[in-house]
């Protein structure tokens, strides 16, 4: 498919792919660090340990071939002793075991990390088709491998030319030396060479490691495509979002209109802005905004007013302060208390006077509201 071209995947790869590429177990490794870091560390600990070892096996050499009549004549003495022999072998060889597994298990971590997956452990028998195995042999990668062996040998077999042609004379001059003199020089030149001779692979993994990290990224890119829907599994599809905050937003301004019968009065702009207000006098600390809106919203709010008998009074400067200072299903703020008070004030006698007790009251014409409550926009 076009989308699978190299050429086509022209992003990098997002942290999700990256997170799932490792959760399959992809993250980027390097041979060849693996194995410098294990040879390396081995070579440096032989170094270090190597006297301490020579000391040891001779030590086990001269109780293994030393024997007296009685182990001759007892083969369980002959069995204790060799048991005996292997677990003293064994302990000799546990520090340097010990530390090559350690850099077995920490070179991998520098450049890719810690990582168990179980998802390698499970059967691919993909894997062992013989044709998969010859393509890979000729693809880029197979000659990239092709290269960094030719280079190998090239690197390892001139340094080891150069360090042996360096000791020439001591090689010569070991057959001079008597036999309890030699073996621990030899043994020294050849923990020596060796540690020289894998130093120099330092080259190929200075090559190797960001190449492996290029090619692990490189692989991962991604196309538009793949960008984008990554993007909408991981933040919805946008049309899907903005329906859902359509609905929502429906299902917020039913709830609002259902609350307008109850509200005690509908104060007004008288067109551009309708804010209806309850308060219950003994359950509410002060007056409570139960629906507001502006133009067609405005509109339904003061019909639904009129047909539930609701007072609506016409107050511009108030009805602007409410709307842009006071928050649905909150209380009004309270620099506005002493004119909402005012116009609580007008309802609860025109209620009475409804009910036959008192005069009709007087409509307040100016409701004053504190300066830089009010707000004037295009009314047009």
């Amino acid at each position: 498919m076009a989308e699978d071209s190299d050429l086509e995947r022209t992003e990098e790869a997002t942290s999700r792919r990256i997170s799932d590429a490792r959760a399959k177990g992809n993250i980027p490794r390097s041979r060849e660090l693996n194995t410098f870091a294990i040879m390396m560390t081995g070579g440096a600990a032989l170094v270090m340990l190597g006297p301490g070892l020579a000391n040891g096996l001779q030590d086990i050499f001269r109780r293994w071939l030393t024997f007296d009549h009685a182990s001759l004549a007892d083969p369980g003495l002959l069995w204790s002793g060799f048991v005996d022999t292997a677990l003293s072998s064994l302990m000799l060889f546990m520090p340097l075991a010990v530390v090559l597994v350690i850099a077995a298990l920490a070179a991998p971590i520098i450049i890719g990390g810690w990582l168990f997956s179980a998802e390698v452990l499970q059967a691919d028998f993909g894997r062992l088709n013989p044709i998969t195995g010859i393509a890979r042999l000729f693809s880029v990668t197979g000659l990239i491998e092709l290269v960094k062996a030719l280079l190998k040998t090239v690197v390892i077999g001139f340094v080891a030319y150069w360090v042996l042609w360096r000791k020439r004379s001591e090689i010569l001059s070991l057959a001079a030396e008597p036999i309890t003199g030699s073996i621990p020089h030899l043994a020294d030149m050849l923990v020596w060479t060796f540690v020289l001779i894998t130093a120099a692979m330092l080259l190929v993994v200075a090559i190797d490691v960001p190449f492996q990290l290029w090619h692990y990224y490189h692989k991962l890119r991604m196309t538009k495509e793949e960008v984008r829907q990554e993007h909408k599994e991981s933040e919805g599809d946008p049309q899907i979002k903005s329906r859902i905050r359509s609905m929502q937003r429906q299902m917020a301004r039913n709830r609002m209109m259902s609350a307008v019968p109850k509200a005690d009065v509908i104060v007004t702009n008288p067109t551009h802005y309708a804010v209806a207000l309850e308060y219950r006098e003994g359950e509410m600390r002060a007056p409570r905004v139960v629906a507001k809106g502006s133009y067609l919203l405005a509109q339904r709010i003061r019909e639904l007013g009129e047909e539930n008998h609701v007072p609506i009074l016409r107050s511009p400067p108030l009805a602007r302060a409410l709307y842009k200072h006071a928050e649905l299903d909150q209380e009004i703020p309270t620099a506005l208390f002493a004119a909402v008070a005012e116009v609580l004030a007008y309802v609860y006698q025109l209620r009475s006077y409804n009910g036959g007790v008192g005069e009709m009251p007087q409509i307040p014409e100016k409701i004053e509201v504190p300066e830089g409550m009010d707000f004037v926009e295009d009314e047009v």
